[in-house]
Order: C-alpha cells, then sequence, then structure tokens
C-alpha cells in the first residue's frame, strides 16, 4: 500500500470538518450486498442490546461502497463498508487523496460463488473451463484452438453433450460489485488459464490476458441483474433453465428454491469452502474510518460487537445466516485489531 501523508494543517483541518459535521447520532454501513446480511444481523442486535442507534446499512455492492467510503471524512460520509473482496491499491490511494487517512481492516469470514439454479431443475455439474466457454466473451475457436473468436456456444449441450439443450442464461452482479470481481478472478480465470492459448498470453501480454479472461459475453448469456442477491434468487424459482451467480448464504437460505452447482467435482458446502476446496471462495471483508471512532456514537462498539464470539464465532449468530467463520486464533486477531484499531500498513 501506498502511504500518503497530508499536511499538519491539511489534518488539522481535515479534523476540524470532521467535527463541525458530526451531526449524524447513527452508524452509517455501506458496501457488499453479499456482507450485508451479516452486517443487518449484527446492527439489529447492536440496537436491541446497548444505548446507540440501531446502524443504518445500505447494499451498494463493494465498489460503490469503497467509492462513499473514500469520498472523504465526516457524517456526510459512510463510517463502514463492506467488501466481498479485499480494497484494491487505487481505493487505498483514492481515501488518501480525499484525507481518509487511517482504515481499518477487518476480515470477518469466508464465501463462496456459486453458480445455482432452480430445485425444479436437473443440477450441473461444471468445470471452471467449461464454465468460462459458456460464459467469456471471447473464446477459442473449437475448429482453430489458436484462434479466439466471439462467443459461439447458444446452448448448454453445445459446451459439453450432457449438458441440457437449453439456453445459456445467467444471471449474475454487475460491474460494482465485489462477487462479480471475486467471480472473473476465481472462476472464469481460473477456467480460461486452462487453455495453452490464453496460457501463453499471460506470460506475454498480461494485460490482455486479463481481459479475455475477465471479458463476459454481451448477448444474453449473460445478463447483468442487479446489487440485490434476492432478486436472483426469486428469478431462478420463476424461471427453471436460467442460472444464477450469488455468495453461498444466499444459497443456505433458499434451498428450498435453488441448488448449487458441482464446479470442479466440488459441491459448494460449508465445509468444502472452508477448507479451500471448493474452488471459488473467498474473504469478506469490514473496512472503517479511524477518524470516525469517538465522534459517531458507537462506532468502535459496533466493531467489536462485529468481531466479537457471539457473532463471529463459529456458533455465532453470523453463522446462522450462513457465514463461513474463521479459526478462533483468527478470529481473536481480528477482534485485537477492532479494540486497538490497527490501521492499514503501508506495503
Amino acid at each position: 500500500m501506498k502511504k500518503i501523508l497530508l499536511t499538519g494543517a491539511a489534518l488539522l483541518a481535515s479534523a476540524v470538518s470532521l467535527q463541525a459535521q458530526a451531526e449524524r447520532d447513527y452508524i452509517s454501513i455501506v458496501g457488499s450486498s453479499t456482507v450485508y446480511p451479516f452486517s443487518t444481523v449484527t446492527a439489529e442486535r447492536f440496537g436491541r442490546s446497548t444505548n446507540f442507534p440501531t446502524p443504518k446499512v445500505e447494499s451498494t455492492g463493494s465498489g460503490g461502497g469503497l467509492k462513499l467510503f473514500c469520498s472523504g471524512v465526516g457524517s456526510s460520509t459512510p463510517d463502514i463498508t463492506n467488501s466481498s473482496r479485499q480494497i484494491k491499491s487505487s481505493e487505498i490511494e483514492l481515501c488518501a487523496k480525499n484525507g481518509v487517512i487511517d482504515v481499518v481492516e477487518l476480515m470477518i469470514g469466508y464465501d463462496g460463488i456459486v453458480l445455482a439454479n432452480s430445485v425444479k431443475a436437473p443440477r450441473m455439474d461444471i468445470s471452471l473451463k467449461e464454465l468460462f466457454l459458456a460464459l467469456g466473451k471471447m473464446v477459442p475457436d473449437a475448429k482453430n484452438p489458436n484462434q479466439l473468436i466471439e462467443n459461439p456456444y447458444k446452448t448448454w449441450n453445445q459446451i459439453n453433450p450432457a449438458f441440457p439443450a437449453t439456453a445459456i442464461e445467467v444471471l449474475g452482479p454487475p460491474p460494482t460489485s465485489g462477487t462479480r470481481d471475486a467471480f472473473v478472478e476465481l472462476a472464469m480465470e481460473g477456467g480460461c488459464k486452462q487453455f495453452p492459448l490464453i496460457a501463453d498470453m499471460k506470460k506475454t501480454d498480461e494485460k490482455k490476458f486479463k481481459a479475455v479472461c475477465h471479458g463476459l459475453r454481451e448477448d444474453g448469456g449473460f445478463v447483468e441483474a442487479g446489487e440485490n442477491d434476492n432478486l436472483i434468487v426469486q428469478k431462478l424459482a420463476a424461471t427453471p433453465n436460467a442460472f444464477g451467480i450469488f455468495g453461498f448464504s444466499f444459497l443456505e437460505e433458499n434451498q428450498d428454491k435453488v441448488q448449487g452447482s458441482i464446479v470442479n467435482g466440488k459441491e459448494p458446502t460449508y465445509d468444502a469452502i472452508s477448507d479451500g476446496d471448493y474452488p471459488v471462495s473467498r474473504s469478506m471483508f469490514v473496512y472503517a474510518k479511524k477518524a470516525h471512532v469517538g465522534v459517531i456514537p458507537g462506532l468502535q462498539e459496533f466493531l467489536l460487537e462485529m468481531t466479537s464470539k457471539r457473532a463471529m464465532g463459529e456458533d455465532g449468530y453470523m453463522s446462522e445466516k450462513g457465514m463461513i467463520t474463521l479459526s478462533e486464533d483468527k478470529r481473536k486477531d481480528v477482534e485485537e485489531t477492532a479494540r486497538t484499531l490497527r490501521v492499514l500498513k503501508a506495503k
């Protein structure tokens, strides 16, 4: 991480501005739709069990949340942002440019990204390579593997005869979503680099490699369905031939409606994700502004609640919502970060 220092005058002005704007008495949280259920349940319990107002939680997507979070300090900006991916160096620089210097990073658990469909339809058993062929914008030509072409596959069985003879229709998150970021990095890139043509490209042209591997088709095979994963679940229940991409917690909460595909021979289960066996797994984060602690009432107390054993532990209330928990040693380390407000250090 690049360290950007403000002058003493700028820091003083920022602090004065923050104090002047501290008219809000509740915690403002934005960010990832995947982390949203965990922040929401924590906020509700925090509001019931303390004298502080219940925090306001909004689902804006990881990228959108970090953009709001890094826009500055003061009560007109969020105190916390949820993210289903780690903060990018460009976002750290944006934060620093706008006076958000001391950022506290808390890894709160793990999640898997699932390719799900209706329980009324056959369950898919697919490899990452086949998934890339289904969703990639540009894919290797089956007749000439040394050439990339616009995705020609219209139905699943054109990729694998064992797949259903139904149109490829996958509902997924928009570019502002951390789920989208993690999916293209873990699933799409994991599949596309199995093709020699694209694997060689990684060695010679990293930018082109990323463009090919992360490029999702725009001909209707992949449909951006917004940040609300619950809406995707509803659409899958009503459209048995469609598939959707979302976090494991939404699969857990809707097992009566949807089922997760087997990917590379691994089912999306709690144990497979926590062990790292399921190939599309990721970490989830919460970022907080140290400058807002002591100004926005209850901010540090909320962070301590979220990282407590009763919330984040193996039998905690976030695990009841589908959170895949950290080991107890890791959880204690995260709780200590919340207690000491340890900030991100320069890399």
